[in-house]
């Protein structure tokens, strides 16, 4: 039973690391199609703010600026959409060009196009996954190891 821990343990982060993997990529081939198929439209920020998150102390606080855009599509249907990580210099009563497509405007960006960077950050953080899913397997494997070699039966 207690040998069952060592299996199970690293068997759901895998999973949960390969999920936020999937997700991390998803996002990008999203964003990579909003920016490069996506239709323009002018946006005006309605709202700003800030959320942090962290506990202070001995932990780092993190800052995250979201801003509230609304724009009108092409066939004239009023959009209302968050982001969060824009620019600070923009401010309520802005106006931005956001991409939208057109199935789907609620997921626009106000971000302007910048693939190479998207690229690079999807890539570090796939990454930065991967290692550590491979590091789950080499846990697997050693603990395996470990229980065949020490005489307590493994399933």
């Amino acid at each position: 039973m207690f040998e069952l821990f060592f299996y199970a343990l690293p068997t759901v982060m895998i999973v949960g690391l390969g999920h936020a993997a999937f997700l991390m990529l998803r996002r990008a081939r999203r964003i990579g199609r909003t920016w490069a198929h996506g239709l323009t439209a002018e946006a005006r920020c309605l709202r700003m703010y800030t959320t942090t998150s962290g506990g202070g102390g001995d932990t780092s606080v993190r800052t995250t600026l979201h801003h509230v855009y609304e724009f009108t599509t092409c066939e004239g249907h009023a959009v209302r959409f968050e982001e969060e990580g824009g620019p600070a210099t923009v401010m309520e009563g802005d106006f931005v060009t956001v991409r939208y497509l057109p199935e789907q405007p609620q997921r626009a960006t106000a971000r302007p196009p910048a693939p190479a960077r998207l690229a690079a950050g999807t890539g570090f953080g796939v990454a930065f996954l991967g290692a550590a899913i491979a590091f789950c397997v080499f846990f697997l494997a050693t603990a395996h190891t470990m229980f065949s070699d020490s005489g307590v039966p493994t399933p």
